[in-house]
């Protein structure tokens, strides 16, 4: 036996000691979170409780054509989705592919649709909706009859993606303005109103095309569908022109405010923002993973089902139309039954009703089994369609729910969002699942190998998620009560707005929650310090305010206006700059090059606006004017630190974010930097500036704000913290030490 080495045990020790700290760190996330659960009662919550509006009465409200010309739209692309998916055998014959190929092709398509679901979902939340969704319907219509002319498989391919790109306008663009057009209370209904447009369209379309096909004759009749497809949805898309704008969360603002507020000029949306925002919202984040799941079944099953009934049955093109046609009948018997349901559920209880969804979902798994070892043809279609009425009824609903819960600034990049894990993670690893099973099975191996698990797993996160929808509705209800506050606060006092507020963040590093319920508010020309130990979050609060990180709660205001969701360099451009703790200088290049970088941002200025920025910031500087030919790697940690705050004042900001001023710098250093902030200051500069120095933050501060483990702790004067000991010890023991 050897002697045990002592340092042996160091490490393991730190390390159980680190994994500790973190267990703790997120247990106490964990609770905090759990005390802000559920804040509201549910006939608060927006489109709980109230009187029960008929679909006549929730039309009325927003106007008849709105809903009529989207819903046209949408059962277009229901009826293209068919009409490929019965001419499937067809067209692999035109063209030789293999079976694999042309399910790829076929269910791919809904993959293609997420090219076009950022720029659609972008587009929603910053255009007029109808004029979006006019272009987006006419680029459908030109590249479906372009289907009908293709000579190769290539060309088939670039018009099945210019179909996917058009398609992408349907969840965001069709279902934000939808949502801002009529009644919550209305949303199931008309979801499955729409849906039954769309199935209907779809339980026609394998008659109709299996008709024209017949008709036209020849190895080449598929064509014509196509052809003819491509007319009437043009005509659609051009009254889609003239649809009326609504106010953004007005059903919500009713709801809950009992008015409408209006943002005349809404800031830009960063997409990472959004996502990030909406990936924080647990109801949102769990629909959408549980639908990419069902997903990988879904988009294969009806080519699958299509390719089984030739191989196995041997039914020809007109054969697979009718049975589809009869297969579909059940969803339009069901449907009018599934919306009304859904809206009295969440009329009464919002989990009753995302629940129900799961429910639908789940016996699936159960029945596909029986119904892909049907001896025959009639009783296959005949046990077919019980799942293609739970799956339809399930996947109509998932409109309401996402606009349920999506802040109104961000619904048309939600939709988006959706699209791109519903459409691309389930359409195409769907595809790909099944063309790599149908090269060594067939039909029915690969759609009991996908649909039964991802149709079990969707269901059970599903059920699971309706635990989550009553917090994510009372963060609804909050959000828009700070926001109507602060209006009234804005219109009673007009010349004394911040300059910038935050307020209610909260801010998370994956599952560990760093900030809670933050909020102050900086004055125009006001230095405000935010202090704390380490790893109280005040980095983490300037990340939120100049766009580096997007919190998971809570608004960000410049002069007013929100900003929560501005990309970093649009707020750079609008007078937010930071100067980050540790290295801000290109150390290869001279003092000279760096200002010259720095004034890259002011390319579009007159000469004599980058050339009055330079001197101002060499007379702030003047150690900087004798040095710049030196490189900035060779000058002490003093001057480097001059030189990047010198950079950060090309761009002559209006609110100056600096990150630990005083970090490793000696006291001549760090006072010859006051001295300049003092004169910032005096030129009306408003800055933030985080220290873990309480002498530091009292030499240039007029207020402070002090964080403990991510919350405020205390807000007011300066030197009244100075005054407060369990305070300011916590200060000095954070940096000064003893």
């Amino acid at each position: 036996m050897t002697a045990r080495d002592p340092d042996s045990t160091v490490a393991p020790n730190a390390a159980a000691l680190a994994a500790d700290l973190v267990d703790a760190e997120a247990e106490r996330a964990r609770e905090a979170r759990s005390e802000r659960d559920v804040l509201f009662a549910d006939d608060l919550l927006p489109g709980v409780g109230g009187e029960r509006l008929t679909l006549r009465q929730g039309l009325a409200a927003g106007g008849t054509a709105t809903f009529l010309t989207l819903t046209a739209l949408s059962a277009f692309d229901e009826l293209e989705t068919a009409t490929l998916s019965v001419l499937a055998p067809d067209i692999r014959d035109t063209f030789g592919m293999g079976d694999g190929t042309i399910v790829f092709l076929s269910a791919a398509s809904g993959a293609f649709l997420v090219l076009g679901a950022l720029p659609m979902g972008w587009l929603a939340d910053r255009r007029r909706r109808g004029t979006v969704a006019a272009w987006a319907g006419l680029a459908f219509s030109a590249f479906v009859f372009a289907c009908g002319l293709v000579a190769n498989t290539f060309l088939m391919f670039l018009a099945r993606l210019g179909v996917g790109v058009a398609k992408s306008s349907t969840m965001p663009v069709h279902g934000s303005l939808i949502a801002d057009t009529y009644p919550i209370a209305v949303r199931g209904r008309l979801a499955a109103t729409s849906g039954i447009a769309g199935r209907l369209a779809a339980v026609l379309s394998p008659l109709a095309v299996g008709g024209i096909a017949a008709l036209a004759g020849g190895d080449q009749g598929w064509r014509w569908a196509f052809l003819v497809l491509g007319v009437p949805s043009a005509i659609v898309a051009v009254l889609a022109f003239r649809l009326p704008e609504p106010p953004r969360g007005q059903n919500e603002m009713k709801a809950v405010l009992g008015e409408v507020l209006q943002d005349d000029e809404p800031m830009p949306i960063s997409v990472e923002a959004a996502f990030a925002r909406l990936m924080r919202i647990r109801t949102m984040r769990t629909v959408v993973m549980a639908f990419a799941a069902v997903g990988f079944g879904l988009f294969t099953g009806p080519v699958l089902t299509n390719l089984w009934m030739e191989d196995r049955f041997g039914l020809g093109t007109f054969e697979r139309g009718v049975y589809g046609t009869i297969g579909g009948l059940g969803v339009l018997a069901t449907l009018p039954f599934i919306g009304p349901r859904y809206d009295r559920l969440y009329r009464q209880d919002p989990s009753r009703a995302l629940k129900l969804i799961g429910f639908l979902i789940l016996p699936v798994a159960a029945l596909m089994p029986l119904q892909w070892f049907m001896p025959t043809a009639p009783a296959f279609v005949a046990v077919s369609m019980l799942p293609m009425i739970l799956l339809s009824s399930a996947f109509a609903m998932i409109g309401p729910v996402m606009q349920s819960v999506a802040p109104y600034r961000l619904r048309g990049l939600g939709a988006a969002m959706a699209s791109l894990y519903v459409f691309f993670i389930g359409a195409t690893g769907g595809s790909l699942l099944s063309a790599l099973f149908l090269d060594s099975y067939d039909a029915r191996v690969a759609a009991l190998l996908i649909g039964v698990p991802s149709t079990l797993v969707g269901g059970l996160m599903l059920v699971r998620s309706a635990s989550f929808i009553k917090n994510d509705l009372s963060l609804v209800v909050h959000e828009l009560r700070e926001e109507l506050d602060e209006r009234d606060r804005q219109s009673r006092d007009p010349e004394h707005i911040p300059v910038l507020q935050v307020n209610h963040i909260d801010f998370e590093y994956g599952n560990v929650q760093v900030l809670f319920d933050v909020g102050f508010e900086v004055r125009r020309g006001e230095v405000l310090a935010l202090l704390g130990t380490n790893g109280a979050g005040k980095s983490t609060i300037l990340k939120a305010v100049c766009g580096l990180g997007t919190p998971s709660r809570g608004v960000v205001r410049l002069n007013g206006r929100t900003i929560t969701y501005v990309a970093p360099e649009q707020r750079g451009r609008f007078g937010i700059r930071l100067l980050p703790g540790g290295k801000g200088v290109f150390p290869g290049m001279t003092v000279r090059e760096n200002l010259e970088m720095a004034a890259f941002q002011l390319r579009d200025t007159t000469r004599e606006h980058r050339d009055g920025r330079r001197a101002y910031v060499l007379d702030l500087f003047p150690d900087l004017a004798a040095r710049l030919g030196q490189r900035a790697g060779s000058m002490s940690g003093g001057q480097q630190q001059q030189l990047a705050l010198a950079m950060v004042l090309m761009h002559d900001p209006q609110v100056l974010l600096i990150d630990e001023l005083s970090l490793g710098l000696a006291p001549v250093v760090v006072q010859d930097l006051l001295a300049v902030i003092e004169r910032l200051k005096a030129d009306g500069l408003t800055m933030i500036i985080v220290e873990q120095s309480l002498n530091v933050a009292l030499a240039v501060a007029d207020r402070a704000v002090f964080l403990e483990k991510g919350q405020v702790r205390f807000t007011g004067d300066a030197r009244e913290l100075a005054e407060r000991d369990d305070l300011a010890r916590a200060v000095f023991l954070g940096k000064d030490g003893g």
